[in-house]
């Protein structure tokens, strides 16, 4: 944490991947700009609701391009900066892919901002790509009324190990990579009532770079792969659903959620995103009447550099948990699976 006395969050209405339009929204925004287009090298486009778009260049390689940004999620100019980076860089892992370069997306309110916040900042970015192994090459800078600050992230991925959200397939087990309840971290932050080791777990997985989606993309048993980000589980796995046209199906009680997070959601904290997620996909969700309002909400938590979301044949489960447990992501676990059906998410 930098020694800059400054509270980021006081300067926006929202934070993190809580920042998203809700997804209803978005679907009205987007219109018929969704259609698949009539580019038969575009792998993956605007269709699929997927997590970047990738191009063909040849048999043996495939671009991936993305682009994330938000208004900051903590107060500390470096680890913003740090958070929002990981979180760029983790589309291109949710695709299969490896970074090989970034360009920094910069907008902030000079006449509010001391120089040396803006710069801590970008340094914030600047260390996860190097840790990342790539060069931070470029970017782009405004004067905006709130800071923002993300990265465009291009990645290399073969186009036979390129992992969509849409091609799970019925009988695939789902697995998340990371707890649940950044945004309840994050909503707790804003009001004073997180705690230090509350802090210092939102830091440690909110920067936690999701570089075993390479390593899964290796895996044949592995059908589908996303991140789960602002729309929250359920939002997620729902777009996982609509790409398969299948149900999926959750055990609450198997859900990862970060220790510190879980007495804040049983006290309600949380963003208001939730409320505009469930807005949003609300009536494709089926709940156990015993699951109580703060679990539900907790699903439709927004998630700043979540978690990777797996759909992976049973024979294939072993193997992709010990990947994950050996890049270090404990909480790594099985969550549910994918079942015939209409696309919906349905929690027991």
């Amino acid at each position: 944490m930098s020694e800059i006395k400054i509270k980021l969050t006081e300067l926006s209405h929202g934070g993190g991947c809580g920042c998203k339009i809700a997804p209803a929204l978005l679907q009205k925004i987007l219109g018929d700009i969704k259609e698949k287009l009539p580019y038969p090298d575009l792998l993956v486009g605007l269709d699929t609701c997927d997590d970047a778009a990738v191009y063909r260049l040849n048999d043996s390689q495939a671009i991936i391009a993305t682009t994330d940004f938000f208004m900051p999620i903590v107060d500390d100019p470096f680890d913003f900066g740090r958070i929002a980076a990981t979180n760029a860089l983790s589309d291109v892992y949710a695709m299969g892919g490896t970074p090989i370069m970034a360009l920094a997306i910069v907008g902030m309110p000079i006449n509010k901002l001391p120089i040396a916040a803006i710069r801590a900042i970008l340094q914030g970015g600047e260390s996860v790509c190097r840790t990342a192994g790539i060069p931070l090459a470029g970017g782009h800078s405004i004067d905006s009324p709130e800071p923002i600050y993300g990265l465009v992230a291009i990645g290399i991925v073969h186009p036979d190990r390129l992992k969509k959200n849409s091609a799970a397939i019925s009988g695939d087990v789902l697995i998340l990579g990371k707890g649940l309840g950044v945004g309840i971290l994050a909503a707790a932050l804003k009001k004073g009532a997180l705690s230090t080791a509350g802090y210092a777990q939102l830091i440690a997985n909110t920067t936690q770079l999701n570089t075993v989606g390479t390593t899964l993309s290796t895996i044949n048993a592995v059908h589908a792969l996303t991140d789960v980000t602002g729309f929250g589980l359920l939002g997620h796995l729902l777009e996982m659903c609509r790409g398969a046209n299948l149900t999926g199906e959750l055990i609450f009680k198997n859900i990862p959620v970060l220790s510190e997070a879980l007495p804040l959601a049983e006290q309600g904290y949380g963003p208001g995103a939730i409320e505009r997620n469930m807005e949003s996909y609300g009536c494709d969700v089926q709940f156990s009447a015993e699951l109580t309002d703060w679990q539900r909400r907790l699903l439709a938590d927004a998630q700043t550099s979540g978690g990777l979301l797996v759909s992976v044949a049973p024979e294939g489960v072993d193997e992709v948990l010990r990947c994950f447990h050996a890049a270090g992501f404990e909480q790594a676990t099985v969550i549910g699976e994918m079942k015939p059906g209409n696309a919906r998410v349905v929690v027991n």
